[in-house]
């Protein structure tokens, strides 16, 4: 939810259906390298100037990898409302779109917080464009094991009836909107209810005082996922932003081990 003022304006990719992806691209030192390319897929209701984005966008520049940071429909600098349109169906078809169009060959997602759900969903629709994934306290299936479970059974039926409701927000002064539609949505899109292959490096990185994703999410991801490496890192004390210094150089870490050497 963090985020900074972006010293210049984005791209934009314009889709057939009208939507307007913001984005900023920054090329690989050599596009002859065979090195994969980093995605960064961000949170709810973030955007893709955050600490981590930027931070990350700096670490593949100086290891002279492609990296790429977007904002979703309805969040930063995209087209479309955040309420009328946003849902997790529609955020990872954001996501194929930015990685089909966008970039070239094997790519490394970064996903944090919802963008780790979005990146599990990507990669079991483009598991051939994939090098690797690194997670920054996922939260896949949120909607539906977290949220739901949360309302009141008052605030069920408020949603129900209405197709929205108003909940406070600790990062703004402004209330957030969960709809039925977000909901309804991440029931098609469970990634936690089916079989879970990874079949590349996979890093997870979760820290221990994170109110907004438990480490036991950390923990049945780990136990539900199958694939030939993949790995849970918690960090002691940390919490969900995970964008302090110590964070930073787990994340670069983590990074270095799933792209490979320079």
């Amino acid at each position: 939810m963090d985020s900074m003022t972006d010293p210049q304006a984005p791209d934009v990719l314009a889709l057939e259906d009208g939507r307007r992806l913001a984005y900023h691209r920054t090329p690989a030192r050599d596009e002859g390298a065979a090195r994969p390319g980093v995605v960064f897929l961000g949170g709810f209701r973030s955007d893709m100037t955050g600490t981590k984005a930027t931070h990350l966008e700096a670490a593949c520049r100086a290891r002279g990898l492609a990296f790429l940071r977007f904002d979703y429909t309805g969040h930063g600098a995209s087209s479309g409302d955040f309420e009328a349109d946003g849902c997790i169906g529609a955020w990872a078809r954001d996501a194929a779109d930015a990685l089909d169009r966008l970039t070239q060959g094997p790519q490394v997602l970064v996903g944090s917080s919802m963008g780790g759900w979005i990146a599990l969903l990507l990669a079991k629709r483009r598991p051939e464009r994939l090098a690797g994934l690194v997670t920054v306290a996922a939260a896949p299936d949120f909607t539906e094991d977290s949220m739901w479970p949360a309302f009141s059974e008052a605030q069920r039926a408020e949603l129900l009836d209405t197709g929205r409701l108003p909940l406070p927000s600790e990062y703004s002064d402004e209330p957030y909107v969960i709809t039925r539609r977000l909901i309804e949505d991440g029931r098609e899109h469970l990634v936690l209810r089916e079989p879970l292959e990874l079949p590349f490096p996979v890093r997870m990185l979760q820290g221990t005082a994170d109110a907004d994703v438990p480490q036991e999410k950390a923990l049945t991801l780990l136990a539900h996922a199958e694939g030939p490496d993949i790995r849970l890192l918690l960090s002691k004390g940390s919490d969900h932003r995970f964008s302090g210094p110590r964070e930073l150089a787990m994340l670069e870490r983590a990074l270095d081990e799933v792209a490979g050497p320079a």
